[in-house]
Order: structure tokens, then sequence, then C-alpha cells
């Protein structure tokens, strides 16, 4: 199983009954594979239905608020989120960590180290500490899906929601799963009505932050998620006593590592499973035990910190593990080398040139970024979390902050500029998604300041960057069921937004006027705002809704001059260096057809449909 296929799994071998979500990476299959896990467990005449209820909320606070709702009943629940998206839950977050549970509530929140797919690469334990919930960190999909066991455990035991905080390396590593039976609790709801608990005041509050310390002592102390001592086999050979100190995927490398390197009977090394809190017992182990200790972990030094031996404790602090980065397993070889002492040949990787990514070919936010170029020459673009971020590459993109900031932004450039004599046009880029996730009260924000920009929303019909999951306006479920749909032309107009055009981007003659009448509009009136609505070209669910496509060929009338690849960046289109003219590439090409208006010099042509 795929880590996050194995953390779907036990979540419903351990009588989940709510799980929501957020799409984002690393974390966006778990709530896609809990849906495959629970028709096979419908499908399965020999046992009851499992009555679960399975959604991609709107942002992750609404995920959160959801599942923990669902708690508050006496059902097991969970949200899956990225770490970025623990920001967007993070008031929710903070006041459940008062509130306490009932059923078990687990927030999964995966981290992404390096970043590969991400803007920070923030530790989510460091959320964990400042909302002070317990966390527990795998090193591998079976741990995950052991976890999750454990988690609920833990979460009913002190009526308190627990993280899971597995990181890239957890949720998309493969691993041979043994798969438990899938079981329903048969609970039933059932919220009991407690004013001063579930809708405490401040005064209340404080009482409740005692009863959370008292809480957090007594998980430091709970035996089930104490950190495990991997070789207890050691003899301890060297004068000083040394031990080494792992959590998450850094566990899995250094057992390995220590093998190889012949120290499994020579140095302690100890796993810690929940490094927040960390256990009381093991820090006194630690400080009274050893004279020095390296703590490797990812990204922070969350179980450095608590140790709080400066004297002692080697790691993130001082140098010795690095601060930033992933910390691959070439990496884990040279610290534990040093600090052991062991000579030991040091792994280097060849470097392998990268190739630029860039939007696929016939994506329709190319010929979006194209005609917003066309319109506003010198404006400033501003824009958002998504596939479209790559329209950097067509100098289409000056901005990226987080979700729903494109909007808020062009704001603030607004505000800015707007008593000087010369203004430029601000156009912000933000996807279907997106736009639901957080763009909505920034656009409110602007038509009641009477902003003077365009809002290009980039309906591309799906959730394409994190694998073509529903958005409010797709009209189904997580589970591919009907549901309720929202038109987005009648909740931008609703926002109050005056000028709300729609235009298909692959009719790029038609659509370059629309985005130059929308700039004109917004120069004089307030903001404007143009839906480029054309589907996502590997969306399964949209194939009907995809054009005929077209045959293009260049002419000899090409003199190589580039603008089509330095401004359209079409990966079908490639610079025959030879002949010093394009060629199209016919494996690549999908045939959209929009390359023929690009070209200055009118050497492409359409050849008839395929």
């Amino acid at each position: 199983m795929l880590g996050n296929e194995a953390i779907a799994r036990g979540l419903l071998e351990n009588g989940c009954a709510i799980a929501t979500s957020y799409p984002g990476t690393p974390a966006s299959e778990i709530l896609s594979s809990v849906v495959s896990f629970e028709k096979l467990f419908s499908g399965d005449q020999k046992k009851p239905s499992a009555p679960m209820h399975i959604q991609w909320a709107v942002n992750e606070k609404i995920a959160f608020e959801i599942a923990y709702a669902g708690s508050m009943t006496g059902l097991r629940a969970a949200v899956s989120m990225k770490q970025v998206g623990l920001n967007v839950a993070s008031d929710p977050l903070m006041s459940a960590a008062y509130i306490g549970t009932k059923g078990g509530f687990l927030v999964i929140s995966a981290d992404d180290p390096g970043p590969h797919s991400s803007q920070t690469e923030q530790d989510s334990r460091l959320m964990a500490m400042m909302a002070k919930i317990p966390v527990l960190d795998p090193d591998s999909p079976a741990q995950a899906k052991d976890m999750v066991a454990m988690a609920y455990e833990l979460s009913e035991t002190f009526e308190i929601p627990v993280m899971l905080r597995p990181t890239t390396r957890v949720c998309h590593a493969r691993q041979d799963i043994l798969p438990a039976e899938m079981i329903s609790l048969d609970r039933i709801a059932d919220f009991q009505k407690d004013p001063a608990r579930w809708a405490a005041t401040p005064k209340f509050r404080y009482l409740m932050h005692k009863e959370l310390e008292k809480k957090l002592g007594a998980i430091s102390e709970h035996k089930q998620t104490a950190p495990i001592l991997l070789n207890p086999e050691t003899s301890q050979v060297s004068a000083k006593r040394k031990a080494v100190v792992v959590s998450g995927v850094a566990a899995a490398h250094a057992k390995e590592i220590m093998k190889a390197l012949d120290l499994w009977e020579m140095i302690p090394l100890y796993q810690v499973l929940q490094p927040y809190p960390l256990h009381s017992e093991f820090i006194s182990l630690m400080i009274n035990g050893y004279d020095e200790i390296l703590v490797i972990e990812e990204t922070t030094g969350v179980i450095e910190m608590q140790i709080a031996d400066r004297n002692r404790v080697k790691g993130k602090l001082d140098g010795t593990v690095p601060k930033v980065g992933e910390l691959l397993p070439e990496m884990i070889q040279d610290i534990i080398s040093k600090f052991t002492e062991i000579k030991s040949d040091p792994v280097r990787l060849p470097s392998v040139p990268g190739r630029r990514p860039t939007l696929c070919a016939g994506c329709p936010h190319r010929a979006s970024f194209f005609a917003i170029k066309k319109a506003a020459k010198k404006g400033i673009y501003t824009s958002d979390i998504g596939c479209y971020t790559l329209g950097l590459n067509l100098g289409a993109v000056d901005t990226v902050l987080c979700m729903g900031a494109a909007i808020s932004q062009a704001a603030g450039f607004y505000h800015a500029y707007k008593h000087q004599e010369k203004r430029p046009d601000i156009v912000a880029t933000i996807g279907d998604s997106t736009f639901f996730h957080a763009g909505i009260p920034g656009l409110v924000d602007a038509v009641v300041q009477n902003v003077r920009f365009v809002l290009v929303i980039l309906d591309n019909r799906t959730t394409a960057m994190t694998g073509n999951q529903p958005t409010p306006d797709t009209g189904i479920g997580a589970g591919g069921e009907p549901l309720e749909r929202v038109d987005i032309p009648s909740l931008v107009q609703g926002c109050g937004v005056k000028f709300c055009k729609q235009g298909d981007p692959y009719q790029l003659n038609e659509f370059i006027p629309l985005v130059k009448e929308a700039v004109a509009y917004s120069r004089e009136h307030g903001p404007a705002v143009v839906i480029a609505r054309h589907p996502c070209l590997i969306d399964r669910f949209r194939k009907d809704e995809q054009h005929q496509p077209i045959l293009v060929e260049i002419t000899d009338s090409c003199d190589g001059c580039g603008y089509c690849i330095q401004h359209f960046e079409c990966p079908a289109l490639v610079m025959d260096e030879g002949e010093e003219r394009v060629q199209v590439d016919p494996i690549l090409c999908n045939g959209c057809g929009v390359c023929v208006h690009v070209c200055p010099k009118d050497s492409i042509k359409l050849n008839g449909e395929w």
C-alpha cells in the first residue's frame, strides 16, 4: 500500500465514522483511499454496512470543524490535510484542544520536508506543541497504519485531539501491509448538551487550560506511546556513553545505517513515537544515563528542545543536524559516523540536472496567461496556489503567497498605487477550487473597497494539482455521488461584482478581447471578474467536454525567432537548432490548436482534425 492508503485503511479498521479533508500534497490520497476501502467494506455481504460520512470540504478549517463536531457526539472522526492546510485549520485546532473530545478525533497533518510541493517546510509538531495536543510520528506506511489505532486509544483515554504527522516519504512510500478486519463500532451519535464545556466562555477556558496541562502531564507518562529502544542487545563499549534518538522517517533510515556501520550492538538507538509531549521518564533517562545524545528528526528540534540539555544534546541547535531540508539517508549516515567517530565511506549521489516544471501541453491556463499578458502588458500579476503557479514561466505571475492571497494582494497593490498619477493594471489569477477555499472573503472586501483590478478565475472544473478532486461547482462528492452545486458566476455576482463574464481560453481570438474589456472596465469602475472555463485535460470525469483535437503544422515561413517558445512555452513546441525553426512534437501535442493564434508571423497553421 501507499502510505496514504495505509492510513486510510487504519481509519476503517478502527471504526472511523466521519472522514473529511481538503486536498493537498502529500495528504491528498488519504480521503480518496477511505472512499475506496469504504466501498469494499459496504459491499461485503458478510459485514454490516459502514455508515461513514466522507467529504471533501471547501477548506481545511471547515473540514476540521465538521469532523470535530462528529467526535463531540461520541463517534470516531478524522480530518486530513497538508501542513500548510493546518494553518487554515489552526483556529479550531487551538480551541478544540481546550474543549476536548468524546469520540476519538484524529488530526492527520502531512508534512513536506524538502519541500517538494509546498510553500514552507513547517513542522506540524510545533503546531501540536502550540495547541498542546499529543502528536505521533510514524517512520513507515505500516507504522502509520498502526498509529491510527494508537491515536484513537490515546484520544479517547484523555478526551483530546491527537495529531498523526506523516511526512512525504511516509505518505508516498509503498510497503507490504497485512490488512486487518475493517470494523464498525456500531456507535450512535449522542451529543450530550453541556454549554459550560462545548460553548465555554473565557472564564471557563482558563479552567480548561489548567485541565489540559494535567492531561499533558498524564500523556507524558502514557506507556503505550513511550519511546522504544530498538536494539536492546546493545552493549556499551566506549568510555563515553552515547545514544542516538530518532523519530519519523529518520528512524527508518537510522535502523539500516546503524546495522550497516556495525553500530547496532554498540550504540543504543531510541525511536520516539510521540515527539510531544516527550515522555518524562525518557527525558530523565537521557539526562542521567548518557554523556552525549544525538537527536535526528525532521524538520525542527522538537524532541531536542524538550530534552533541554545543550551540553549533552547534539542536533539542530548546535548544527550537528541540518536545520533546513530533508534528512536523506546519505546525510544521516554522515551525521551518525561523525557522532560515533566511526569511519565510513561518504555516499555522494551524482548530480542530475532537472527539468523546469511546466504546464501540460494544451493546458487551458497557458492560453489564459498569454491573454492576460496581451491585455495588461505592463501590469502587476498576483497569483495563487495551484497548477497555475507555473504561470511564473510565462512571465504572468509576480507574487504567490498562500491560498486566496492573489485577491488580497491585488487589493494591496491597488491601495499602494492608487494616489499615483500612473497606476499599473493589476490582474489576479486564482483557480476554481482555491477561489472556493479562500478567495471569496477577499473578493467581498475588494468590492466594498472598490478595488480596481481584474480577477481571472481559472476554472478547469476540478482540483487539478492534487489529483482532480471535485469542487463545489462540480456537483459530485468524494465517492462520485451527486451533490448540489454552487455556480461560480452566480457566487461572484452575489459578492457584489458588476462585471462578470465567462470565456473559453482555447478560443484565444475571443478571449483576449474579453480580458482587455475587463481591464478597461477595472481602470474606471472597480473590480472585474473573468471566468476562464475549460476542463483540465487529464480529468477523466470531463472527457465528454473536451474539444475535437486539431492538427497543426509549422509552415516554411517559420524563421526560428522563438517567440512561441519564450512567450507560450508549450512543451509540444520544440526548437530544432539544426534547422533553426520550430517543430511540433506529435507525442506531446494534444491538438488544442491555441498555438495557431500565438505566432506573430502566422507560421503555425491548422491542418484539419485528428
